[in-house]
Order: structure tokens, then sequence, then C-alpha cells
């Protein structure tokens, strides 16, 4: 049975003590993706996500004539084992000018900007088109860059449907700017070297893009000849559980030893600097990235938020979860720099200042510049906007403050379709919260808590 199209999120009344499983990396995973299949032999992705995201990836890769086989993981439910056979840059499959390759990538701004430069390697034609969002989101600098490069993109506002003509390897240089989005770099880095392109990236910060580092790590450490590749767990979606740990009830702590040790009422220790003791948080993730590939893997250093921060310098798309947050802050805090945010799955500024202000928050917007000051919330109906960020932040939102509905809660399957399964999971594996069908007032199981 499907999620409800609304449904309830009932407040918990105590610390859970949990540990969540996240799975793994929507940005490493369609990533590494491209990239095992550029490479010259098989390649297993192990702790891959598995959402529609990765799915329209796969599928596109497939369509392509790569041999791609998908293994379910022990681990965690979400994640997958891929395993890609990779052809050295050659791509198999493409169609023609009377019958295009039509490659389908829903609102997927990793497989729309990644495939459009994958498959100017080929030597077919192909139509990438989506749903009607990433229609209307921003692809100009990227095919600027690839007809810089002599590739033909023909589209309509330089945005999707578009047909590309690819023509295999094309030596030459180009420019992209990353103004509106670091994926059009990373696109364009990840074909570069099967390619022939050197790549000069433009823009107010693309000397410190995380998301175009992140890019430029991953082909160095990537087996060239195929190999095992770890997927980290997904930072962005770990900030929900560490939001969750910190907006409940904090543990009681036990003290055993002054020097090097406390232990916390669930009887976990944990190590402690003797010069300042920090609370043992209600939950947390495990496997937490340590890699620094991640910009999102900074999250529990920013709690509680501090008075300023950026979402070009601090934080990526988990900047979205400290903004429901700052409400429940001592003092007011500025979330500068968030102007792509406007261009991803939703106008996500503005969805975030409306729907905060429904449960009672003062929100001010200054041009990309969002300040939230302290506000005592209550309950209300949430519009999604199909935006699976939007839906989570305020699902956690929802563990605290009575009353909140979501409309559209399935919309969290575009990357983690088990995300209401790990909140009403009981404890340590999940918060164990109640879920409720909101037409009904019916506690959903945890088999209809699936986004499919």
């Amino acid at each position: 049975m499907p999620l409800p199209d609304l449904i309830e999120i009932v407040p918990l009344a105590e610390p859970v003590g949990a540990e969540i499983t996240v799975p793994g990396s929507k940005s490493i995973t369609n990533r590494t993706l491209i990239l095992a299949a550029l490479a010259g032999g098989e390649t297993k992705l192990e702790g891959a996500l598995w959402s529609e995201d990765t799915q329209v990836m796969v599928e596109a890769l497939q369509k392509l004539g790569f041999e791609v086989k998908v293994a379910l993981d022990p681990e965690e439910f979400c994640n997958r084992t891929i395993t890609v056979h990779g052809l050295g840059g050659r791509i198999p499959n493409g169609g023609t000018p009377e019958k295009l390759l039509e490659l389908f990538v829903g609102n997927a701004g990793t497989a729309a900007r990644f495939l459009s430069a994958f498959v100017c390697l080929g030597h077919g034609v192909c139509r990438l088109h989506g749903v009607p969002r990433m229609h209307e989101r921003p692809q100009g600098a990227l095919f600027q860059a690839l007809r810089e490069l002599g590739y033909v993109v023909e589209c309509e506002g330089n945005k999707l449907p578009a047909v590309i003509h690819g023509a295999g390897p094309k030596p030459g240089a180009c420019s992209v700017s990353i103004a509106e989005s670091s994926q059009f770099a990373s696109a364009l880095l990840l074909c570069a070297e099967a390619g022939g392109w050197s790549v000069r990236v433009v823009g107010e910060d693309a000397e410190e893009s995380s998301y175009v580092e992140m890019t430029r790590r991953l082909i160095q450490a990537f087996p060239k000849r195929g190999g095992t590749v770890q997927i980290e767990p997904d930072a962005s979606s770990g900030s929900y559980f560490w939001a969750a740990g910190w907006l409940q009830p904090k543990s009681a702590f036990r003290q055993v030893n002054e020097r090097s040790a406390l232990v916390s009422s669930d009887g976990a220790k944990v190590r402690v600097d003797t010069r300042a003791e920090r609370e043992f948080p209600s939950c947390r993730v495990r496997a937490w990235p340590t890699s620094g590939w991640q910009i999102d893997s900074r999250f529990p250093n920013f709690l509680p938020p501090p008075t300023t921060l950026s979402r070009q310098s601090d934080l990526g798309d988990s900047i979205m979860t400290a903004i429901v947050l700052a409400p429940f802050h001592a003092e007011s805090v500025r979330f500068t720099d968030l102007g792509r945010l406007r261009l991803q799955e939703c106008e996500r500024v503005l969805a975030l200042r409306t729907e905060l202000t429904k449960c009672g928050a003062k929100v001010m917007e200054t041009g990309d510049t969002l300040e939230v000051f302290p506000s005592a919330l209550h309950g209300a109906e949430i519009e999604t906007y199909h935006d699976h960020r939007l839906a989570m932040c305020f699902a956690i939102l929802g563990l605290k403050v009575p009353g909140l509905r979501l409309k559209n809660p399935a919309c969290v399957k575009k990357t983690f379709p088990n995300f209401f399964q790990k909140l009403a999971v009981p404890p340590p594996g999940g918060l164990g919260a109640t879920i409720l069908d909101a037409a009904t007032r019916r506690p959903l199981s945890l088999g209809e808590l699936f986004a499919e």
C-alpha cells in the first residue's frame, strides 16, 4: 500500500538513543557510475544509493549499451552493489537523426548534466528529457561549453529537452560558468580525459566549490582499469537525524570517571574531553563520512547553528536542515548565499520561507539571504513542492512540533525511499516515531511508509 497523500508526524516524547544507517551518497553514486562506464574494466560500486535519481542513471547507461548489474546490499535496504563493465570511453549505442535514442532523466540534475556531456563521447544522437520541473532548470552554461568543444546541441531556451549529437572524443578547450550550478563543471570534468577536453571553470566560487572539488578528487582516486569503490553514506540525508537528536531532550548523564569517560543512561560509553564535557546526542548516524569529500559532513559541527551560515562556504543542501532548526536557537540566524537553492527541485528559498511562516516562524528574506528568528512554532499543513529535501526537513520538525502534516510525502523516493521507515523503526535502528494517515488518524505500518 503506498504512502497516503497526507501524513502527520507525532512528536517524540523522550530521547531514543538511536544510531541510524543512511543510504549512500547520491552525488558520489552518480559521479562514480559515469566514471565506471568510462573505465577500462569492471568496477564494483559498494554501498551505492538506490533511489529515483540513481535508478534513472543506471537505466540510461543500460540503454546506451553498458552492462550494469545490480545486487542487494545486506547492510542497507536502499543501497545496492552496482557492477559496471566499462568500455574505456566507448559508448555502444546511439540513435540517429531519424530515430533518436531517448534518455529520461526525471528531475535528477546530476543525471541530466552528467549524461549531457557523456553522450557526446559516443557517435549517436540522443534526446534527453525529464519531468516538467527538470525542463525549467538551467542547462545553458553546460550546453554552451559543449558547443565550444564542437558538439551539436539542439534545444529551446538552452534547457531540456535537448537533442545532442555525439561525435566521439574531440580534443579542445572550453570554459564553463558554475554561477547557476556546479554540476555543469562536474559533467565536463568527469568526461574530460576520455574526450581530450581542457576545461576552465569560472564563477564566483570556482576555486572553492566543494562539489567541483569532490569531482576532482573522485577522478583522481577512481581505479581507471576497474576495481572496487566504497560509496560513503549521504551526509545531506544524515543531517536530518543529527537534527532530530539536537531537537530532542538530551540523555541524562551518569559520571563514571572524571578523567576519561561518561556513560549515558542507555549504557553507551562515550569519550569526553575533561576540559569541555559534551552532551551525548540522542540520535547519531553510523559510519559518518570523514573523507571531507562531502561538504555536508560538516553538519554536526554547526549544532547549534551559528549566527551566520553560508550555502557557498559552510554547507551544501543540509543548510536547509539548519534553516528549519533555527527557530529553536536563542538568537536569530542569517543564512546567506542561497541563490542556487532557487534553481533546484523547487524554488527552495521561497518554499522554506513560506512553509516556516505557516508554522509561526518569523523569517525575513533579503536577496539570497534568509534570517530566521527565535519563534514558538505550531502545527500546519506543509506543501512539499515535490521536493524530497523539503519533505524530510519538515518531517524532522514534526518530531518536535505537534500537528505538523506533510503533503505528498512519497517525494522522498528521489534520494531516500525508506526515510519514513527510519523515523518509525524502534531504536536503536530508528527513532520509534508514530506516523499517522492524516485523513483517518490511523498509525501507518512500516510497510506503508516506504516511498514508491
